[in-house]
C-alpha cells in the first residue's frame, strides 16, 4: 500500500465524516479507498464498448414537459432492441420516474441512457450497465433460456392403482 496526502475543504470533510458514521467505516482510509474505486469505475474509459451488457435506466421527468413524451417514445422506438421492459410510475402531479432495463452492446446502451438523460424536462438520471458474458458457442437468439446448474428433480407421483 502506498500512503497519499490529500487536502480536502472543510464542507467536502464534514460529508465524508458523515458517509463514514452513516456506512460504519472503522477508519477515513477505508472509506476513501471504497470511493476512490466507486470513483475510479465511474469514470475510467469504457474499454468494452462492443461488449454485451444490461443496464438500468432510471429518470425522473416532467410529464408536462414540451413533447417530451413524443420524444422519449420516439428515441425508444429507434432502438427497440435495446428495451427489454420498463416500469413507469406517477410520483406526483407533474413528475414521473421510469426504470428500463436494457440489453445491447456496452456503447449503444451507454449512448441511448445518455440520450434520455440529456432530453429536455428529464430532471435527473442515471444508467447503470453491468457486462454480460456470452458463451462462445453462442450463435443464435440473445433470448436463449439453456441453464447451467442442477435444479432439485422431484419424480413424478406413480399413477392410482386401477380399481378390480
Amino acid at each position: 500500500m502506498q500512503r497519499v496526502t490529500v487536502t480536502l475543504d472543510d464542507d467536502l470533510m464534514a460529508e465524508l465524516d458523515a458517509i463514514i458514521a452513516e456506512r460504519g467505516y472503522q477508519n477515513r482510509s477505508e472509506a476513501i479507498r471504497d470511493l476512490a474505486r466507486a470513483g475510479i469505475k465511474e469514470a475510467a474509459p469504457d474499454s468494452g464498448r462492443g461488449r454485451d451488457c444490461v443496464a438500468a435506466l432510471v429518470y425522473v421527468y416532467d410529464h408536462e414537459a414540451r413533447q417530451l413524451s413524443k420524444r422519449l417514445v420516439r428515441a425508444y422506438r429507434d432502438q427497440h432492441e435495446l428495451s427489454l421492459a420498463s416500469l413507469h410510475v406517477h410520483l406526483d402531479h407533474d413528475t414521473c420516474l421510469e426504470v428500463t432495463v436494457l440489453r445491447g452492446k456496452s456503447g449503444e446502451v451507454q449512448h441511448f441512457g445518455e440520450h434520455v438523460i440529456a432530453e429536455r424536462g428529464v430532471r435527473h438520471g442515471k444508467l447503470v450497465r453491468m457486462p454480460v458474458e456470452t458463451p462462445a458457442a453462442s450463435s443464435g437468439s440473445r433470448h436463449r433460456s439453456h441453464h447451467h446448474h442442477d435444479h432439485d428433480q422431484v419424480a413424478p407421483k406413480p399413477p392410482p392403482p386401477a380399481e378390480a
